[in-house]
């Protein structure tokens, strides 16, 4: 995936502080043995100690929680290095109707399983679901409360120079001067995640997290998966697909990632939707925005936008003393991360573009504050600190092959400006740490998956992210692959597209009731 994406929004933050210490300090206890789902064939003896995991939970607010045991590397499982992930899970308040465990993955990749779980206790699944199901996460190789997880050291200069107090980095680098800073700062970014993450890169892509979750349905004592997964989930449930067909119960991939997409052409489909939905904002700002919408129509909106870019990349919108001035690829995030979720920003987006506008970017600068609160929030407190931007970087380039070179990345920008401008630009530009990335074994490809159950694929029509084009094309590649169709705005649908697509998805994770050919919400 694009590192665009390292700015995908979990669908929920946390909001207490007392919640993640708990969390904390019950998965830090151990996993005693004997699990009854180890599979019956196909592990090597190797593997067997981590298949014969059973769980220990522990209360952790309303919560239970553990840590699985995975190894580091699983061409070498008995060398002695091991990740620990942190689990949680919100019991089904009926056991007697209970079937299982529903595992599910929020995104990213980079979002910790655990700390989204502990926002919301699983409330975003329907009542159906929560019925029959303990509703499980948990953080991913490398991610949030995983031992060890991705760090990156500060980068060196990378060569370019420091270029002054008010040098700028365009959104689109054009000459040859700011290419060359361009490709040394991202080598240099990349030399300091591979300084940081001590030895633990090559290990961290999604083929290996599919694996560990292999693992977990045999410790959780669940002969078959039943899983969900939000946009980057779907690449770790179409892994697992892929990987162990017949271990799959129920598989809900919603907000798809295309795994036959190659880099450029995965940043020109991002740049290409997340134009999309912004043009979608000028024609519509009024509708969501009301009197907020700083323009009459979708041309004077496109004009304010652009001239708002034109102006930043000269010299950054003064945000008062109180702020960092809003520079061009600032306020290109924070438009951008208000097309995830419109119901919920783009009222707070239009009164910050027109302040802005009329010379006060404050609330632009406020609004790409709240987006970093990751960094350094009270999320931090009582437990090891979130790493999104890193395990995002990790993940993304160790799973989809990338030149080493620079000029492939040049040629694929002039493309992208033209089919998506900024949007599309952007997403090339955020590419180029991949090209000194240690190398994975992935490459792109079609899904084969063959023996396993029909699979639902859920697509939302202005899905910036992940463009509903790729919904289709990735149900299409799964043998009696479905599609679900929501006709609406935002990132991803289940949890935010009305019962409709919560009637669907939760018959299908109960009863594997199959959705008809053209259903759609």
């Amino acid at each position: 995936m694009s590192r665009a994406t390292r700015r995908i929004r979990v669908r929920a933050r946390l909001t207490a502080a007392l919640a993640l210490a708990a969390l904390t300090t019950a998965w830090l206890t151990g996993c005693t043995a004997s699990s009854p789902a180890s599979p019956a064939n196909g592990t090597k003896p190797e593997l067997e100690r981590f298949y014969d995991q059973r769980l220990a939970w522990k209360d952790c607010g309303d919560l239970r929680c553990a840590r699985l045991t995975v190894p580091r590397d699983y061409a070498h499982p008995d060398n002695g290095e091991t990740f620990v992930l942190p689990v949680a899970k919100a019991a089904t308040a009926d056991p007697g109707e209970r079937i299982g465990s529903l595992v599910y993955n929020p995104g990213g990749p980079g979002a910790s399983g655990v700390s989204d779980l502990a926002a919301d206790g699983g409330e975003v699944f329907g009542a159906a679901v929560r019925a029959r199901f303990d509703i499980v996460s948990f953080d991913p190789r490398g991610v949030g409360g995983s031992e060890p997880a991705v760090r990156c050291a500060e980068p060196d200069d990378g060569g370019g120079g420091d270029g002054g107090d008010d040098a700028q980095e365009p959104i689109a680098p054009r000459t040859a001067g700011d290419r060359s800073r361009a490709f040394a700062g991202a080598r240099a970014e990349a030399a300091a995640c591979v300084k940081g993450s001590r030895g633990i890169l090559p290990h961290v892509g999604t083929d290996d997290a599919a694996r560990d979750l292999d693992v977990l349905r045999a410790a959780l004592g669940d002969r078959k998966l039943t899983y969900l997964g939000w946009s980057y989930g779907t690449s770790l449930g179409t892994s697992y697909a892929e990987q162990f067909p017949r271990r799959v119960r129920a598989l809900v991939l919603d907000g798809a990632v295309d795994p036959s997409l190659g880099w450029s052409e995965r940043a020109l489909s991002q740049g290409k939707g997340f134009r999309r939905a912004v043009d979608d904002y000028a024609e519509h700002c009024a509708d969501l925005a009301g009197d907020a919408c700083p323009a009459d129509g979708p041309q004077e909106m496109s004009d304010l936008l652009d001239g708002l870019y034109e102006e930043a990349a000269r010299q950054p919108l003064p945000a008062g003393d109180d702020a960092y001035d809003v520079d061009a690829r600032t306020l290109l995030d924070v438009v951008t991360d208000a097309m995830y979720s419109p119901e919920d920003s783009w009222g707070d987006l239009s009164e910050a573009l027109g302040e802005a506008a009329d010379g006060d970017a404050a609330k632009l600068a406020g609004m790409a504050a709240d987006d970093e609160e990751p960094a350094g929030s009270h999320r931090t407190r009582g437990r090891a600190r979130e790493n999104d931007d890193e395990a995002i970087l990790a993940v993304s380039c160790l799973d989809t092959p990338h030149p080493r070179e620079a000029r492939p990345y040049w040629d694929a920008l002039a493309a992208a400006d033209r089919a998506a401008g900024v949007y599309g630009t952007s997403s090339v530009v955020d590419e180029l740490t991949c090209a000194d990335w240690p190398a994975g074994t992935r490459r792109p490809h079609e899904v084969r998956a063959k023996g396993v159950p029909p699979v639902l694929v859920v697509g939302t029509t202005g899905d910036p992210a992940t463009p509903y084009e790729e919904a289709e094309s990735l149900a299409g590649q799964f043998p009696g692959g479905m599609l679900l169709t929501y006709e609406g705005r935002g990132h991803t649908a289940y949890g935010r597209g009305g019962s409709c697509v919560t009637r669907a998805v939760d018959a299908y994770l109960v009863d594997r009731r199959p959705v008809r050919a053209d259903a759609a919400c």
